[in-house]
């Protein structure tokens, strides 16, 4: 069979295809993960994610390649879940913002579009890691590139790719010690595989299963802004004293090559940098000495509008003692968290300055965040990674002008930082908690009196001296850190790493806050739970007090699942 061109009646059904080609695989999938935890969920984020795609894909009844590019890529950047699930969907958004102006799609245009796809997902990814899911999209667009003189065949020329796209992923092992440790080939590569072989098959004309229950509402417009750079705000020190941000309504020409010299050029004048653009509109946020010559720049381009700037070197007062600060700011946020409802129920309701989301999982640990401030918690973490669209939700039910999100999960972040770039009517920060007790830890230390710049900087600097532990059960065997872990045996593990393993709950639990404790350490909090039971909880804590009889330790109720124990230092 020869295939020279795609039009978008098979566009759609080869996208359909590859949605039910990852759905198929997705456990599979999920224990490729390096970690043998009972949660690994690569496989579920990204099926998650492309379903998301697929039902408004399967809505579009008289396709066009304009109307699936903006089902494709609002579906999957609302859908998107994960760290995997976001850099799939931003895949998706570069590889759409090819082919959207195409009647039909031939090896060239695919080869630009892979590129495309590829430059994409590495822009939107702050520090991007080889041996990933990144590694697999970049060697298939150069392969693609180097294809096109070779054949104008599709179905060849994607077989090819394809193959080429395997052999990276058995590489993934080589770049990643720690899969090669593992015996794993990398998960998010992987499950990007199998969208490319399940959309082959849906072009190729192979029976395949393409049905997918259509959304029952319209796409997204077609304005969506997704992430095309990333922000890195948590800086210890001002270089750049003011804050700029704004919209650019572009009204002169604007294209890739314009971007790269705007923000060659912010670059020249400042730092912490994001320029995302979408069609005819551009956000920008940049940190510089002197607003005036960005904002000049950028009045080159067209109007602005949602203009911006504060003095992050602005001198605050000192803050009051440490207990009686910390005492007043949880009073402060209690009495906000009973008024939220009330204030949101009513939109006439002037907004308060600040709202906090939290995503936890367990009524003992939503219990302490609300108890702290957290006017709104997302159901998830560990078990159940949020999408952008949940996060969303979430900002709009919050009323405040400025709302801190505090993923608690390292696998959260990337999806927050999606869901700030489409908000406009409110400032969205996202404070990279990547653990529970990193969360509890950066919202108690939320100052009212402090600007957003500074509380973020407060809240990151404090967060950061918190060490983490979790207590958990292995689904497989492996090797990870030079320790062999068998199924069934529980695991300690820390923030960069395994730090203990053995076959009892509580003994695992005590030899990993060993490994966790310095002699910097002098606060412990231990978050017991569902399936623990308060006498075996409080009998972990009495060992811990007396194997450090000059810490304090504390003992909370946190109802998470799968975890046994999330254990605290600081």
């Amino acid at each position: 069979m020869s295939l020279k061109v795609i039009d978008a009646e098979l566009l759609q059904k080869g996208f359909l295809a590859a949605a039910k080609g990852l759905e198929a695989k997705k456990e599979w999938i999920n224990e490729l993960n390096v970690f043998p935890v009972p949660d690994g969920d690569t496989g579920t984020n990204m099926t998650m994610t492309i379903m998301a795609a697929a039902k408004e894909v399967a809505a579009i009844q008289a396709p066009t390649m304009e109307s699936l590019a903006k089902a494709i890529s609002s579906g999957s950047l609302r859908g998107a879940r994960g760290n995997s699930g976001v850099i799939l969907s931003q895949l998706f958004r570069g590889f759409t913002k090819e082919i959207k102006n195409v009647e039909v799609i031939d090896v060239t245009t695919l080869a630009n579009a892979f590129v495309r796809a590829s430059e994409t997902a590495y822009k939107a990814v702050m520090k991007p890691k080889e041996g990933t899911i990144l590694t697999v999209a970049r060697g298939m667009s150069e392969k693609a590139v180097e294809l096109v003189p070779q054949t104008d065949d599709v179905l060849e020329f994607a077989g090819k790719v394809i193959e080429y796209g395997d052999y990276v992923l058995s590489q993934t092992p080589e770049m990643l010690p720690v899969l090669k440790q593992a015996g794993v080939v990398d998960s998010g590569g992987q499950g990007l595989m199998q969208v490319m072989k399940g959309a082959f098959d849906g072009l190729s004309g192979k029976a395949v299963d393409v049905s997918v229950e259509p959304s029952v509402r319209p796409s997204a417009e077609a304005g969506t802004v997704g992430v095309s750079g990333s922000s890195e705000l948590e800086t210890a020190d001002i270089r750049f004293g003011y804050c700029t941000e704004f919209i650019i309504n572009v009204e002169k020409h604007y294209d890739e090559n314009t971007e790269r010299e705007f923000k060659s050029y912010l670059e020249s004048i400042g730092d912490s940098i994001v320029v995302v653009s979408d069609d005819d509109v551009v956000k920008v946020h940049v940190h510089t000495n002197d607003p005036g010559l960005a904002i000049q720049k950028a009045l080159t381009y067209g109007s602005l509008s949602r203009m911006k700037i504060d003095n992050m070197r602005e001198e605050h007062e000192e803050r009051l003692i440490q207990n009686a600060e910390k005492a007043a700011a949880e009073q402060k946020a209690q009495d906000a968290a009973k008024a939220a409802e009330a204030e949101a129920a009513d939109s006439e309701e002037p907004r308060k300055p600040y709202g906090f989301i939290a995503v936890s999982v367990g009524d003992g640990l939503g219990e302490i965040f609300r108890g702290i401030g957290a006017d709104y918690l997302i159901e998830g973490g560990q078990t159940m990674n949020p999408s952008t669209e949940d996060v969303l939700t979430a900002i709009d039910k919050v009323h405040a002008d400025t709302i801190y999100i505090l993923p608690n999960n390292k696998n959260i972040i990337l999806a927050a930082e999606q869901a700030k770039y489409l908000v406009e009517d409110k400032t969205v920060i996202v404070v990279p908690s990547k653990t529970v007790p990193q969360g509890i830890t950066a919202l108690i230390n939320f100052v009212p009196d402090l600007d957003p710049e500074e509380n973020l900087k407060t809240m990151v600097e404090e967060m950061n001296r918190v060490q983490t532990g979790q207590i958990t059960y292995a689904v497989r065997n492996t090797m990870i850190d030079n320790m062999e872990i068998h199924e069934g045996d529980i695991m300690g593990i820390g923030d960069r790493g395994m730090l203990a393993v053995g076959t009892d709950i509580t003994q695992t639990a005590l030899d990993t806050l060993k490994a966790m404790v310095n002699e910097e350490s002098e606060l412990v909090s231990i978050y017991y739970g569902k399936d623990v039971t308060k006498a075996d909880a409080e009998t972990l804590s009495e060992k811990a007090q007396e194997e450090f009889p000059e810490l304090e330790i504390e003992l909370h109720e946190g109802g998470q699942p799968i975890y046994y124990y999330l254990i605290s230092a600081e």
